[in-house]
């Protein structure tokens, strides 16, 4: 297990897209409300989450660093 693991969202979990697409608006969703509230640091940190989490669920999304380590061999 490396250190990286952890941040690592390149699972076979994260592969159907409906699961990238409420993951997503969970996180984004969420610094919505913390905005709203006026909680400027989890709106920062929820938004940085949702915004990584876009970033690497539509635009580097490959399908292949999703696959199953079973399915690798």
């Amino acid at each position: 297990m490396d250190g990286m693991s952890f941040f690592d969202l390149r699972t076979p979990f994260f592969r159907p897209l409906w699961v990238r697409i409420l993951v997503t608006a969970l996180a984004l969703g969420w610094a919505g409300v913390e905005l709203v509230t006026g909680s400027v640091f989890w709106t920062i940190l929820f938004g940085a989450v949702g915004l990584y989490c876009f970033y690497e669920f539509f635009i580097a999304f490959d399908p292949e660093n999703f696959r199953a380590e079973e399915e690798e061999e």
